[in-house]
This record gives C-alpha cells, sequence and structure tokens, in this order.
C-alpha cells in the first residue's frame, strides 16, 4: 500500500518541504497545495490562521490524504490542533520535530511574524531543554521579498544584517530557519553569521520522523524509484495564479511543475 502525503504552506516556502519528502521517500506520491491566493500567512491575524487551516485540511482530507505535513511554520505555531481536529489522519509538524532534534542550549529563531509572537518554538525547544536560552526574531521582509524572487541585492542584505544582529548579540550557536523560505538564503545567512553559526532546517527533522510514520501506516515502497518517477506522482495546486507558481517553482523543486488551480471553498460543506 502506498499512502498520498498532503503538504501545505501559504506559497513557495513549503516546497523546500516537498523536496526533502521527494529526495527521501520517492516512492510517495504527494499533494502539495500552495494558498498563494492568501499569502503571506505570517502577517494575518490568529483568527484568520486558525480559519485558513481549517479550510486548507479539510480540502486535502477530501482529496485522500494519508499523511499531512504542516510544510508551514506558521500555520504550526498557531493551528496545529486545528490541523490534527480537521485531518483524521496522522499530522507531522516542523517544531515540534526541530525541537527534539536541537542540541543547543544558545539558540536562535528566525521566523515569521506570527511565528513569533506565538512563542511556539521558544515553548517547544524549552519543553526538551530547559535551560536553553532562545532568542526569537521577526523577519517581516523575507517572505514577500522571497515570493517576488529576490534572492540577492541590497534589499535583501540590508534585512538580513538587521534580522541576523540580535542574534549575533546574543552568541548563538545554532540558528533556526523558522520559515519554509529561509533554507533558499541559507548561503546568504552562512555568509553573514559567525563561521562556527549551524543553520538548521526544520524540514529536515519533519521528514525523519515522515519515514517512520509512514512504515507504520503501512507505506511500502514499490521497487525502486527515482527522483523522476517522484516528480511523476507529485500532484502540486494553488489557490492563486497557476502559471506564476509554476515559473518560480524551478529554484524551489529543481524542476518546473505543472501546477492546478483549486477552488477550496468547493469542499467546504465536504463531510
Amino acid at each position: 500500500m502506498t499512502l498520498l502525503v498532503g503538504l501545505f504552506d501559504s506559497g513557495l516556502g513549503g516546497l523546500t518541504v516537498l523536496r526533502q519528502v521527494q529526495r527521501h521517500y520517492p516512492h510517495t506520491p504527494c499533494l502539495y497545495l500552495g494558498d498563494t491566493a492568501r499569502v503571506p500567512y505570517g502577517t494575518r491575524s490568529v483568527e484568520d490562521i486558525r480559519a485558513i487551516a481549517a479550510e486548507v485540511v479539510r480540502w486535502l482530507r477530501v482529496e485522500g490524504v494519508g499523511a499531512l505535513v504542516m510544510a508551514c511554520n506558521t500555520s504550526n505555531a498557531l493551528a496545529l490542533d486545528v490541523a490534527v481536529a480537521e485531518a483524521g489522519v496522522p499530522v507531522v509538524g516542523l517544531i515540534d520535530s526541530v525541537a527534539a532534534a536541537i542540541d543547543s542550549d544558545r539558540v536562535g529563531v528566525l521566523a515569521t511574524t506570527a511565528t513569533v509572537a506565538s512563542g511556539a518554538y521558544r515553548r517547544s525547544i524549552h519543553a526538551v531543554r530547559p535551560e536553553a536560552v532562545v532568542t526569537e526574531v521577526a523577519c517581516p521582509a523575507f517572505v514577500p521579498l522571497i515570493e517576488a524572487g529576490v534572492l540577492s541585492g541590497s534589499e535583501l542584505q540590508e534585512a538580513a544584517n538587521a534580522y541576523l544582529a540580535p542574534l549575533v548579540e546574543a552568541q548563538v550557536d545554532t540558528v533556526v530557519m523558522g520559515c519554509t523560505h529561509y533554507p533558499l538564503l541559507r548561503e546568504l545567512f552562512s555568509r553573514l553569521l559567525p563561521a562556527d553559526v549551524r543553520l538548521v532546517d526544520p524540514a529536515e527533522a519533519a521528514v525523519a520522523r515522515l519515514g517512520p510514520l509512514l512504515a507504520s501506516l503501512g507505506d511500502v515502497p514499490e521497487g525502486e524509484q527515482d527522483a523522476t518517477q517522484a516528480q511523476a506522482s507529485t500532484r502540486v495546486c494553488v489557490t492563486g495564479c497557476a502559471a506564476s507558481f509554476e515559473a518560480s517553482a524551478l529554484p524551489w523543486l529543481g524542476y518546473r511543475p505543472d501546477v492546478q488551480q483549486v477552488d477550496l471553498r468547493l469542499t467546504a460543506d465536504a463531510p
């Protein structure tokens, strides 16, 4: 039996998680939803994010996913309980996954405004490492710039310098890239941070948890598969413009996917 894994994010960022799933579990079909009509989530109210999460997860449930990866730190921080209640299948989160893998007591977190305001990373890390000093920094400029394809230049560097300064001052030795968009800025972060600071991508921890979960649910690989087959068994959907998402997805996935526009409201009344 092969399960369909659902993933969702507000836009392009969750593709970093999808790429990890494809790399590690190429036999597993995936359904990715980018809620591009409402990007970014990180500056929305808690009530908005929770309502959106319920609608998105309900749509994924109707589409028949057998496991769900919350490929969005903001919705993970503010609506994990909503996703669990709506999904009807196991849910893998980014924040608790990476918190369990942290082995440092001086941790920095870069995240959206909503994620930082929630304190979800701080709570999750302290649950595992009570003595850890956690410095969280909200980075509202990053997602709009990255979604617009701005991955270099003075505006991005100025924002990065401002956001990284409190982490350098706190002498952190580990920085969690607490938004799925941020791994595309890894090279920039590495250049601006001290050489001994380790960058952590929560997607890697979440995907490591996904494998044993899939095995426990009876997800068995059917022969050898490669990256091309993984791409073919992945369906990518958006709530906004499909053509623009296709054009923007290449640096995230390493290939240009076929993208379908969907209307989540069509399943709003689904049981």
